[in-house]
């Protein structure tokens, strides 16, 4: 009787099956080898193969367009080569990143283990000539700054700060052998650098009223002062520290190495953006520094003022990667939320908002790339970085506060993204110069007045 009944089985299953199509199926995929993988599925596998398979998709969620803020394409301008950087930092922030930056960002802390991860993508100095750093255009500068930003731009800045302002300022500033010390394991990551030049008293005014001083007691240095802000300076191996010299009133930059005696880092509690970057006030106190690691270069307000123009280019890319991650997590967030028995990105409002954002991301895409061709032409000014760094920061905080109005409630909530970018937008806003400051320094171009008080 079995035997039978299993005849009887087959050939009710023969009758289902259209052979004709069964054999076109064959053409395109291994039929025994899937046969096999099906029989090896347990019954909880496979009710979850039968109901992908068998799941009607809700209307108007088929085909979609895929989750892209770069709208206009600026990317297929870059080289292959240059893309292949590019994607393999997006690769490394999506997997490494992303599923931790929630965490150390509501807990104030910075994930020290990404750091060798990190130093394994050979980003570090990345315009710099020698000392095992790229020597890549000032384009990618940007093209890396963006792709950190897009998903945590706490680890954008921390990364802006590391290679650019530190690394910066010893290759701007430094001399033969300072380079050689420390910038190939400072590329490497291995000894990680900070930069000290905003103060308790003085931020936008610190090219005129700077209060840490320094003084030549035969061959060495004695600083006094304080510096607030300074991202990772609380495990750095190395402060960029810029100081008054007292004899002739100039600004000079000096190496501050982990564990000199005379300088306190204590660590900036109960930010509301950038906290898992580790911010810190430095105490100095009659610390003294060697001759020997005086940034020789570094003689004027104006060699400093080298090392942020490099670096606020970059600033307005970081504004750009805020602003995309902020864009891209709403419009996903859209496509999933439902009301009323359809997508929330079936509404108007929605998509007006939506189409805002994108346009504000493609204005600021044409400007920060058109900013890293001046750059890379060696024509970039003061003045183009500042309007960039003005008009980027100002868009980004429009992006932001859409992505969360098109969340509602979920908005504020970390576990989307959204609310983080939200804060993080208000550090970028700040730093690297503020609105205003970075106005009156175009205002001054345009016009020949200078407005500074």
């Amino acid at each position: 009787m079995e035997f039978f009944k299993k005849i009887k089985q087959i050939t009710h299953l023969m009758k289902q099956i259209d052979f004709n199509e069964l054999g076109e199926i064959s053409k395109k995929i291994d039929l025994p080898k899937i046969m096999k993988s099906v029989g090896e599925l347990d019954d909880n596998q496979l009710k979850g193969l039968m109901k992908m398979l068998t799941e009607k998709v809700k209307k108007g969620q088929h085909n979609l367009p895929p989750i892209d803020g770069d709208f206009y394409d600026f990317d297929l301008k870059l080289t292959q080569d240059q893309r292949a950087i590019q994607l393999k930092v997006r690769n490394f922030m999506e997997t490494e990143v992303q599923p931790i930056a929630n965490y150390y960002w509501n807990k104030a802390e910075f994930p020290m283990e990404i750091i060798p991860k990190l130093a394994a993508l050979n980003i570090c100095g990345v315009t710099y000539e020698g000392y095992g750093c790229p020597n890549l255009p000032f384009m990618m500068e940007g093209i890396i700054a963006e792709e950190l930003a897009r998903v945590d731009v706490s680890i954008s800045t921390f990364f802006g700060v590391h290679s650019g302002l530190a690394m910066g300022s010893i290759y701007l500033c430094g001399s033969e052998e300072q380079k050689q010390e420390w910038l190939p394991k400072m590329q490497k990551m291995e000894a990680i650098g900070a930069f000290g030049l905003t103060e308790p008293n003085v931020g936008s005014g610190v090219a005129g009223g700077m209060e840490t001083t320094c003084k030549k007691v035969g061959d060495e240095w004695i600083l006094n002062g304080q510096k607030k802000w300074i991202g990772n300076a609380t495990f750095a191996d190395v402060i960029i520290i810029w100081a008054r010299d007292i004899d002739d009133n100039q600004a000079k930059g000096f190496l501050l190495r982990k564990g000199n005696p005379g300088y306190t880092a204590e660590k900036i509690e109960n930010k509301m953006a950038l906290r898992t970057v580790q911010n810190a006030l430095l105490t100095i106190t009659d610390c003294k520094i060697p001759e020997s690691d005086r940034l020789q270069k570094a003689n004027s307000f104006k060699d400093t003022a080298k090392v942020l123009r490099m670096t606020r280019a970059g600033v307005a890319w970081q504004a750009l990667g805020c602003a995309r991650g902020a864009y891209e997590s709403a419009l996903k967030y859209t496509k999933k939320r439902e009301q009323f028995g359809k997508p929330i990105a079936k509404f108007q409002l929605i998509q007006n908002h939506l189409v805002e954002m994108l346009a504000n991301l493609t204005a600021m895409k044409a400007m920060v790339y058109r900013l890293s061709e001046l750059q890379d032409q060696g024509l970039l000014t003061d003045e183009h970085a500042s309007l960039a760094k003005v008009f980027c920061s100002m868009r980004t905080r429009d992006v932001v506060s859409r992505a969360r109005e098109v969340m509602g409630g979920n908005g504020i909530l970390l576990e989307y993204d959204v609310a983080r970018f939200v804060a993080d937008a208000e550090a970028i806003y700040s730093y690297e110069g503020t609105k205003e400051i970075n106005t009156l320094i175009v205002g001054r171009a345009i016009t020949g007045y200078s407005a500074f008080v």
